[in-house]
């Protein structure tokens, strides 16, 4: 189930780093959005293979949320408007904190209940990357005036 509800949390990222492509932010913004789009899309690869090797369904259950804590996707809305920003960068690295956040949350919750070791172990993965890009994407605004 983590898997499945996975690849479209990360297909939502790869839609929200990819706003950073036309607009005018930090270079360093822009090298670490190309990174998780290229790194999120490796994973949602992986993913897939995971569960079509063990005929799994690539979807979840429309109950799953249930079961992973409650965690919604991220509203279509905010990646909408994003898209539309006067102040993109903020409103970018504040809207992919909080979805990174989300798939932090969600790994955490594998790592502790989850089943197959080499999940659990990816997800330990998973955590860890989305803390370091949070960390970078703090820095990154509190480096702006």
């Amino acid at each position: 189930m983590f898997l499945q509800m996975m690849i479209p949390h990360h297909r939502q990222g790869i839609e929200i780093v990819k706003q950073a492509r036309a607009k005018p932010v930090q270079d360093q913004l822009k090298v670490m959005a190309m990174a998780i789009e290229s790194t999120q899309g490796d994973e949602v690869k992986k993913m897939m293979e995971w569960l079509r090797s063990w005929d799994q369904p690539t979807v979840a259950p429309s109950s799953a949320h249930d079961h992973h804590g409650g965690m919604p996707e991220t509203d279509r809305e905010k990646i909408e408007r994003l898209a539309k920003s006067k102040n993109f960068e903020p409103d970018f690295l504040n809207l992919l904190i909080a979805h990174q956040d989300d798939a932090i949350q969600m790994a955490k919750i594998e790592t502790m209940n989850g089943i197959n070791p080499d999940v659990k172990q990816w997800a330990d993965q998973i955590s860890k990357s989305r803390k370091a890009q949070i960390d970078q994407m703090m820095a990154l605004l509190k480096k702006k005036p």
